[in-house]
């Protein structure tokens, strides 16, 4: 949003700067706690006793500090929320913040790969959010937007892919959250432009509002986007989660490891080992909660404006990926998993990759946390629609269970048996007109997809065992995430082959793919019930192989 005087700047809620510093704060209070339980216990008995005599007026102090830090610390949040303030245009996203050490962000939205709107437990408290927006830029080209109250977030969110989406949006003046609609009139100068919207009296054709403004924010005034209707697809049960955990293999080398710490400390009564492997354990048991309450209540849906994720048990987030932001998926199954038929979906999207590896990046990566083979093949279809090969039934039955050379796949040959003696049949390469398949593991299975157009780099290595037996690895580098495809120990000539070959390919496809403003390119904007029709996996979804129906 932006006028003849400059973008139009916003501000966020007055407490942010308490919610975004109180993990410091807490911090802080509990080492000084410490520091003070360690000189109380060591302090001599006259000292003690002196502190005893006049421990009303120590209290009065300590009172008193409380009182001048909370004055310190009210005066910094109410200085520092005046320097926060947010501002969003047809090209941009701002965020300017810091008193002493400013900071300004700044991302196109034509490099917008997700926006997220995430309310962590202390800020779903107050009915607060935060709006995340990734960027192909990394890490620190990322905007965080917050708090703001949730229905606003969500209208910040519905905002920003709008824009992105190549949508013009003008302010509507509307009333702030928490009063009446009444007497509430346009901004002068501004008529009606459909729900929410405004814009100038005789707009250029093509556009949803004018520009025409003050280049402050009433709190009254802001632009409001209608939430793109949407179609639930995938919903993942509270039970299904427990009894995927409970069958990961990291569940099972947690319970073996507890069991053999428990069994040793109790045959040689020496709690040592125990004590020193405890940090290493709770860390082990915290990854498998964070699992849990990271994708706890997990449902996926289609819209106009993307793929939208839902989950969290103490921190929800609602992630909304715009169409074409995956740069590649991978399927898994682990060894016992397969009796259930259990699959587990996860996606490299630029930005997400770019974050310090923890549990954070591991939930948001995550496309599907477990469910059949349907809920799996669906999840490839939100990336993926079409697979480009006249019988998808044959490629998907080859690429998730199959062995050898079924569907065309391209195998390891018979002389890599020796590296790989259980899974050279396995191991296969497959290359359609919209995708390169990578499949790999005999016991727990892997199906690696990237989309020509995302292929980022192409790599051939060579091993020393490799250049001995004639082969090589064929890689297909995408952005950081869970997704490395490597097709291992093809013929060293054809792989060098399949690496020109698809180096044209992919640059092709580049060529060929829209542009980044997808929403300009049609003529209205599909409901979920016309998507639902659309097709997955290579064709209609009644066709689509082991996925029902989305209507």
């Amino acid at each position: 949003m932006t006028t003849s005087a400059g973008p139009l700047w916003r501000r966020v809620h007055k407490i942010t700067p308490v919610l975004n510093a109180w993990k410091a704060v807490v911090a802080v209070l509990a080492f000084l706690a410490w520091q003070a339980t360690d000189q109380i216990g060591n302090m001599p008995s006259e000292v003690w006793d002196t502190v005893t005599a006049y421990r009303t007026r120590a209290f009065l102090v300590i009172v008193g500090v409380l009182v001048v830090v909370a004055a310190v610390a009210t005066v910094y949040s109410m200085l520092a929320w005046r320097r926060m303030r947010f501002s969003v245009t047809s090209e941009s996203i701002d965020l300017h913040t810091g008193i002493l050490f400013r900071q300004e962000r700044h991302a196109r939205l034509n490099r917008v790969q997700a926006v997220d709107v995430v309310q962590p437990l202390l800020g779903r408290l107050f009915g607060l959010a935060q709006v995340r927006v990734e960027t192909a830029g990394g890490g620190d080209s990322n905007v965080v937007i917050g708090f703001l109250r949730e229905p606003e977030a969500q209208e910040l969110r519905n905002e920003i892919m709008a824009r992105a989406a190549g949508i013009d949006v003008a302010p509507a003046v509307v009333p702030a959250f928490g009063q009446a609609a009444d007497g509430v009139t346009p901004a002068p100068g501004t008529a009606p432009a459909g729900p929410g919207l405004a814009g100038p009296v005789g707009d250029a054709p093509g556009t949803l509002g004018g520009t025409e403004a003050t280049p402050t924010v009433p709190a009254a005034v802001r632009p409001v986007v209608p939430a793109a209707p949407e179609q639930e697809i995938l919903q993942v049960a509270p039970g299904t989660l427990v009894g995927s955990l409970l069958r990961s293999g990291s569940m099972i080398c947690f319970v073996l490891v507890m069991a053999g710490l428990a069994t040793a400390a109790i045959v040689t009564k020496n709690f040592g080992p125990v004590a020193g492997a405890l940090p290493a354990v709770l860390g082990w048991g915290g990854y498998l909660w964070s699992r849990f309450t990271g994708e706890f209540g997990f449902r996926a849906a289609v819209s106009p404006d993307g793929i939208r994720l839902r989950h969290g048990l103490l921190e929800t987030r609602t992630q909304t990926l715009p169409p074409g932001r995956v740069q590649a998926v991978v399927l898994k199954q682990g060894v016992l998993w397969r009796r259930r038929g259990w699959w587990r979906v996860e996606v490299n999207v630029a930005g997400y990759g770019e974050h310090t590896p923890g549990v954070g990046q591991a939930v948001e990566t995550v496309l599907l946390p477990v469910g059949d083979r349907g809920e799996a093949l669906s999840a490839l279809w939100l990336v993926l629609p079409d697979l480009g090969v006249d019988d998808p039934q044959a490629l998907l039955d080859a690429a998730l269970e199959g062995t050898g050379e079924q569907a065309g796949f391209l195998t390891t040959p018979a002389r890599a048996r020796r590296l790989d003696p259980l899974v050279w049949r396995r191991n296969g390469l497959r290359i359609t007109r919209t995708a390169l398949f990578v499949r790999s593991g005999r016991f727990a299975r892997q199906l690696d997809v990237v989309p020509h157009e995302r292929t980022q780099s192409l790599a051939l290595t060579q091993g020393p065992l490799e250049r001995h037996f004639g082969l090589a690895d064929l890689h297909a580098h995408s952005v950081s995430g869970p997704v490395t495809p490597v097709a291992r120990h093809l013929d060293a000539h054809l792989a060098s082959g399949l690496l020109m070959e698809q180096a044209e390919r992919a640059r092709t496809a580049r060529s060929l793919a829209g542009p980044e403003e997808w929403l300009r390119q049609v003529d209205a904007v599909h409901a979920p019930d016309e998507l639902s029709t659309a097709g997955g996996p290579g064709g209609p979804a009644a066709a689509r192989p082991g996925v029902g129906p989305l209507g």
